[in-house]
């Protein structure tokens, strides 16, 4: 019998417990819950019993302010538990609410065959030591933070969700449903999996990373001193200009020597790297708000041709401009 059959022969319904708090975010729960319990077997019977679980129990309230009833995380709840996920929300909020709820966690992280976090969830895993020497992401926004407090954790930040043997956490919000849905697939099979992504409207494997929502943000962010931003918006409004860097160096009114040293110490990546994300971030915008063809959004963002824009979005994006507008682009009447 393969290794796929055993594990759709398996009849009984899996216990996952999401671990919620007060201010948690809603969708963070919410994905992951609805992904699992429309999971079934061949038989259509339920393949999980899914829990929500908090510190106390009773009513949670969520940061959209939504109340979650919730079950008591206790021995009881977590005798026969297989995947214990811990969702995430504001990080100003989550250090406060979560401190007492990291010590009764504590006493059962070796319960769980699989244990995960959403979006900032991953800062509660962080903080029990469980991510330590280990591949994690979060959220875009946070990634950088997560691998400053946390220089042990390997943080893949374009990544949609990571695993690490039994440990699994996922990018932001709707990423956990990407990472639900991966565990669907593992746990049943690629049809169990994919029938639930149908049914949410959703793809089984999203193409391309964190950086399709990210990458110009992540530019800002390397350049904390601002240095350079007077440059970027120079560069958004000469898209079709000479960008080399004599000319980035003469708008900055730098040698090209010096210019390109500098830039490149204070940004972390090269000028012609810059000039190609703020090009590629350019086309990004027109992809989603306007219906011109790819040739033409490739020309206004400076590109010249299509094919050149192609090759430049996939490696920025990891998906291609087309496969892009189908997904954010603007509804056609």
């Amino acid at each position: 019998m393969s290794i796929k059959a055993a594990k759709s022969d398996r009849q009984i319904p899996r216990k996952v417990v999401i671990v919620a708090y007060e201010a948690a975010n809603l969708m963070d729960i919410s994905g992951p819950l609805q992904a699992f319990s429309d999971a079934r077997f061949e038989n259509g019977r339920p393949a999980y019993q899914v829990v929500l679980a908090s510190e106390a129990g009773g009513s949670v309230v969520t940061d959209t302010g939504v109340k979650l009833e919730t079950v008591r995380l206790d021995r009881t709840v977590l005798s026969s538990v297989d995947t214990l996920l811990v969702a995430g929300g504001d990080l100003e909020i989550v250090p406060i609410a979560t401190v007492s709820l990291r010590a009764k966690l504590a006493k059962y992280l070796d319960r769980p065959r699989r244990l995960g976090s959403i979006c900032t969830g991953a800062f509660v895993l962080a903080e029990l030591g469980v991510l330590d020497r280990r591949e994690a992401t979060t959220h875009w926004a946070f990634c950088s933070r997560l691998e400053a407090q946390y220089p042990t954790i390997k943080v893949k930040p374009d990544a949609i969700f990571v695993t690490s043997d039994h440990i699994w956490t996922s990018a932001g919000v709707s990423a956990g449903i990407d990472m639900a849905l991966a565990m669907i697939e593992d746990d049943l099979d690629h049809l169990a999996a994919l029938n639930v992504a149908r049914g949410m409207v959703l793809f089984l494997k999203r193409p391309g990373g964190q950086s399709q929502f990210s990458a110009e943000l992540r530019g800002q962010m390397r350049d904390a001193h601002g240095r350079f931003g007077d440059l970027h918006d120079w560069i958004r409004g000469n898209l079709n200009a000479d960008l080399s860097v004599p000319a980035l160096a003469e708008a900055a009114k730098m040698s090209p020597r010096n210019f390109a040293r500098v830039y490149t110490r204070e940004t972390g990546e090269s000028p012609a790297r810059a000039a190609e994300k703020l090009r590629t971030e350019a086309a990004r915008r027109l992809l989603e708000s306007a219906h011109a063809p790819i040739h033409v959004v490739a020309h206004c963002a400076g590109f010249g041709d299509d094919e050149r824009l192609r090759r430049a979005f996939v490696r920025t994006y990891r998906v291609s401009p087309q496969d892009y507008r189908s997904r954010f682009g603007p509804l056609r009447a």
